[in-house]
């Protein structure tokens, strides 16, 4: 009996075809990295020599696993920002490159999540499975690759939608004191776009975590989180955390508007960036400027918000609104930050201090505010019935002033006087209370006839809740709820019948109440 071989034996072994190919593909010989040494370290910002190669912006990674990247180049030595806890790294220690630029997730991913600046997960989810990362510092559109901004982003609010309107890719500066109301604006702004096909970015740069919780909460429970990116870099954070947190949520929204989307973007808030810029400037021994600042501070700005846009049809259509916030102090809008970014946006929304205080919400001042976009992205319909609105508002506050001293006699001058009250009743607002185009639309109309100029003031709130039913229930209404093109003279007097029957509806209510 002859032996024969095994058939199975015969078969060779795909796992190790694949072993030997792998092997053999190995280039063999001596490798070359470049490890560099710190050559001192302090506050979040290390000096790095031996890695002249390195590049701006690049990846760092220290021995042990922490993580920084280049913020600026030297003759002899970089200068690095830490990313992560920089306990345990000391003079000496290890430092190599990683060969890549600072990067963030973006995609589909990323919507109803909470992320730092670099794509790590701050909720209880997993980690983000990205689409593909993109660098956090990327060039502007050119201007042949731009488009006129014409379309609008509807807030909700009635003082900014019908007298400082905000188009689709404009830069609107929010600009106030301490606790003026600068945030609020902002989330009820994003929570409005619950039912657009707008996607948001809030991006929280050294903000307390209760306030962030708060704002994140908010948008949560009342808007469309789930069409939400929130990048945060908390004051706990370290500062490379925090000067990266705008750029990285700028990468996050362009992507929504390189696709064809139309993204927008809450910047909260600049001035803390700029500081936490200062700060690493100085470590850095960078000579400062004007209240210490360095020279570049303006470039900083300016070379972020020049990202956001609205791109022409060859290149997608889509668009990029930022809305950054800003902090002053003592009501000094001449400061050195908060002149830069007014020269770079597109105009500003001033919230007074004063206005604040006499429960004027939003405590927008109409004075100081401006859109350098203004009517050109406003409903056609809603800027044929704001077109007085600020003028006879302002001519009211003058007055107010002098009516302190009395001697108005004048019944013209009285009905002025109550006419401009019922506009500072009509603007104001309260949270989470957005009202529609329609019913801006409808309000504006009843206003310039005179309807509203005998309802009692604390009864203007009462008109405004009843009025999107009431205006639901008229059917020739229906397609200008849906689109509000040109206001002719039916759907104009059909507006202001349905203001009059809400006059009517909460005058009983408030009787009722009172009985």
């Amino acid at each position: 009996m002859t032996n024969t071989p095994d058939s199975a034996s015969a078969v060779p072994d795909p796992g190790l075809e694949t072993l030997i190919e792998t092997v053999g593909n190995v280039e063999l010989g001596p490798r070359s990295e470049a490890i560099g040494r710190v050559t001192e370290i302090a506050d979040g910002l290390a000096q790095v020599s031996g890695l002249g190669a390195a590049r701006f912006g690049e990846l760092l990674e220290f021995e042990g696993g922490a993580r920084g990247f280049v913020l600026n180049l030297d003759a002899d030595v970089l200068q690095a920002a830490l990313l992560d806890s920089y306990v345990g790294i000391e003079a000496g220690t290890a430092v190599r490159r990683l060969h890549e630029l600072v990067s963030v997730p973006v995609g589909d991913a990323l919507l109803g999540r909470m992320i730092d600046p670099l794509g790590r997960p701050l909720d209880e989810g997993d980690a983000v499975a990205a689409e593909e990362r993109l660098p956090v510092e990327r060039l502007a559109p050119s201007i042949i690759d731009r488009d006129f901004v014409s379309e609008p982003v509807e807030t909700g609010l009635l003082v900014i939608d019908a007298l400082f309107a905000v188009g689709r890719g404009q830069r609107e500066l929010i600009i106030g004191e301490r606790a003026t109301g600068k945030t609020a604006i902002a989330v009820d702004t994003i929570i409005n776009q619950k039912d657009t096909d707008i996607v948001c970015v809030y991006v929280a740069i050294g903000q307390r975590a209760s306030a962030v919780r708060r704002a994140v909460d908010a948008i949560r429970e009342k808007g469309a989180a789930d069409r939400c990116v929130f990048v945060v870099a908390p004051a706990t954070a370290e500062p490379g955390l925090r000067w990266l947190a705008p750029f990285a949520g700028m990468t996050i929204a362009e992507q929504v508007r390189d696709r064809g989307g139309h993204a927008l973007i809450v910047l909260d808030d600049l001035t803390k960036h700029a500081t936490t810029h200062r700060e690493l400037s100085l470590l850095a021994r960078q000579p400062p400027g004007r209240e210490a600042y360095p020279g570049d501070i303006f470039y900083l700005h300016a070379r972020l918000l020049e990202r956001a846009a609205k791109l022409s049809p060859e290149k997608g259509g889509g668009s990029l609104t930022a809305l950054p916030i800003a902090e002053i102090e003592a009501g000094n809008l001449s400061a050195y930050i908060p002149t830069n970014l007014i020269s770079i946006c597109d105009g500003q929304i001033v919230l007074s201090n004063q206005l604040f205080a006499a429960n004027q919400r939003p405590a927008v001042d109409v004075g100081l505010s401006v859109s350098r976009v203004g009517g050109k992205a406003q409903h056609a319909a809603l800027r044929s019935v704001a077109g007085r609105v600020r003028l006879d508002y302002a001519q009211y506050l003058e007055l107010r002033v002098f009516s302190r001293f009395g001697g108005f006699g004048d019944e013209t001058l009285k009905r002025r006087i109550a006419h401009g009250e019922r506009i500072g009743a009509l603007l104001a607002q309260a949270r989470f209370s957005p009202l529609r185009p329609v019913d801006q639309i409808a309000l504006l109309a009843a206003l310039g006839e005179g309807i509203l100029d005998d309802v009692p003031l604390d009864a203007m709130d009462g008109v405004k809740s009843v009025l999107p039913a009431i205006i639901d229930s008229v059917p020739a209404l229906e397609a200008f709820r849906a689109e509000p093109t040109e206001l002719s003279d039916d759907i104009r007097s059909a507006l202001v019948d349905c203001v009059r029957q809400a006059v009517a509806r909460a005058g009983k209510t408030a009787g009722g109440a009172d009985t």
